[in-house]
């Protein structure tokens, strides 16, 4: 019988771009509403993805003022609006109290959103 190596397809990257950024600034309000703070800071400093035949996975380190971080997931599906791409964004999870140290590693907890059915 063959051997299956399972290789693990995961990026970390510590040079996020706008892209990213424009993905957690459209999770911003539900990260708010789980965490129940306010974030005047709310910068995207490293992530890690695993992009699926056009989608992406994310975890994505987020500062939000003085030492503090959290973690978030998010799911972006593409997907085609009168031809044009348009991504939606899912909030999978959100982790509060990390430091900047602390490894992007997955993890799950209860919160579920989806910007397709937000208001814009």
């Amino acid at each position: 019988m063959a051997n299956i190596v399972h290789v693990e397809c995961r990026v970390v990257r510590e040079d996020v771009d706008e892209e990213i950024q424009r993905i957690c600034d459209k999770v911003k309000g539900p990260v708010e509403e789980f965490t129940g703070k306010t974030y005047e800071v709310y910068k995207a400093v490293k992530y890690r993805s695993h992009p699926p035949l056009g989608n992406g996975n994310f975890l994505i380190k987020v500062f939000v003022g003085v030492e503090d971080y959290i973690h978030l997931s998010v799911h972006e599906v593409r997907t085609l609006v009168l031809g044009m791409p348009r991504p939606i964004e899912m909030l999978q999870g959100v982790e509060q109290r990390r430091t900047k140290d602390d490894p992007l590693v997955s993890f799950v907890n209860t919160f579920k959103w989806s910007s397709s059915t937000a208001t814009e």
